[in-house]
């Protein structure tokens, strides 16, 4: 090995390290009933493109939810019966309009779809989450304090050895990247989880924030960022015990569509894209990479240690953690090449739409300007 690649691997291990550590200050997840109804009406909001055999599992616990005041299920263009079994359950449909040019789909939905809700406090959830009683209620309370955008990490649900394999590794690559959930270094480092967001109304179309990220494809992290950018107060917590997402069908399913979206290379300027997929290859890849040639240093067998370790961490982020939780870091050269090909060759499709490459950004939305800002 040698000495230049030696140091890079260092500096890298060094820099996972210090983002680990950050874990041990991070909030405590949301618990159910630890804070009070929410003090103003809450209006859910669910964008929907073909989403009929799934959409009933999110629908129904919002429903019977005495903290929701109201759901609206934007339909999305759907090609199948979502719109049929959202209305026949209760909640409210909005059709959604054609596609405008320049526009990512989610976002026009969320667009017509908060635009269309009455409650001062608007929740929006993808159709694939399983929310709990007292989810809203404990989004509402954080938005009472100084937050004004929410984010709620999830518990994921995978459907076998291999999904939730690969799925482990896909998100042991996120938390060497950005860290664990919580605070964010810079609003350039912010995650956010578009499954799971809060806000009050009135502040949020004020800032005009979906025109803004329209053609993002990665539109959650846009969101989050250019709002941390324009000065709001961003937080990001963990809600296991709150909220599941059934996000995928399969490993091949994992590796199709959230590997699409896994490099963030939309919203990533080149050189922290660079740096990304240097600590990826030089920590999580090449220690397993080394051990396989029978030539792993000392500092390899420290990473695979570590890497280990987080397994105990990442237990608590599946519903039922298992094998494929445990088989996970095999997979993670495997996941260095996934992430790669992200950002090599970043998909232009999704839901069975496709985007021209001027219409997709790439780089930081731009900056509200200051006047605008303050509303």
């Amino acid at each position: 090995m040698t000495p230049f690649l030696t140091a890079c691997q260092a500096v890298a291990a060094g820099v996972v390290a210090a983002r680990l550590s950050r874990g041990r200050t991070r909030p405590a997840p949301l618990a159910p009933g630890a804070s009070g109804p929410p003090p103003e009406p809450v209006s859910v909001v669910i964008p929907a493109r073909d989403e009929e055999t799934r959409i009933e599992g999110c629908l129904r616990p919002l429903l019977a939810d005495p903290d929701v005041s109201e759901v609206i299920v934007v339909d999305d263009e759907s090609r199948d019966g979502t719109a049929r079994v959202a209305a026949d359950l209760g909640a409210k449909v909005v059709s959604g309009a054609p596609l405008p040019d320049g526009w990512v789909g989610k976002q026009w939905a969320l667009h017509q779809g908060v635009s269309a809700a009455s409650g001062a406090i608007v929740v929006l959830l993808d159709a694939d989450t399983r929310p709990r009683p007292g989810l809203c209620a404990e989004l509402a309370a954080l938005l009472g304090t100084s937050a004004r955008l929410v984010s709620a990490a999830p518990r994921f649900v995978c459907g076998g050895v291999a999904e939730q394999a690969l799925h482990a590794s896909f998100l042991a690559s996120l938390v060497y990247r950005f860290g664990p959930v919580g605070p964010a270094a810079s609003p350039d480092r912010l995650l956010v989880n578009g499954q799971c967001l809060a806000f009050r109304k009135d502040l949020l179309v004020a800032t005009g924030v979906f025109e803004r990220v329209r053609g993002n494809l990665t539109d959650d992290v846009a969101l989050g960022r250019l709002l941390a950018r324009d000065g709001w107060t961003v937080v990001f917590r963990d809600a296991r015990a709150l909220l599941d997402v059934d996000m995928h069908e399969s490993a091949r399913d994992v590796w199709r569509e959230w590997g699409r979206s896994i490099s963030l290379r939309d919203v990533t300027t080149g050189g922290a894209l660079a740096a990304d997929l240097a600590v990826v290859w030089l920590t999580l890849a090449l220690p397993w990479l080394r051990l396989a040639a029978g030539r792993p240093t000392p500092l390899d067998l420290g990473l695979l240690v570590q890497r280990l370790l987080l397994l105990a961490a990442l237990r608590g982020s599946y519903a039922r953690p298992g094998t494929g939780l445990a088989l996970s870091p095999l997979l993670d050269p495997l996941t260095a090449v996934r992430l790669t090909w992200s950002a090599l060759r970043p998909a232009r499709t999704w839901r069975g739409r496709g985007y021209a490459r001027p219409a997709v950004r790439r780089g930081a939305p731009p900056r509200r300007p200051a006047r605008s800002a303050a509303r």
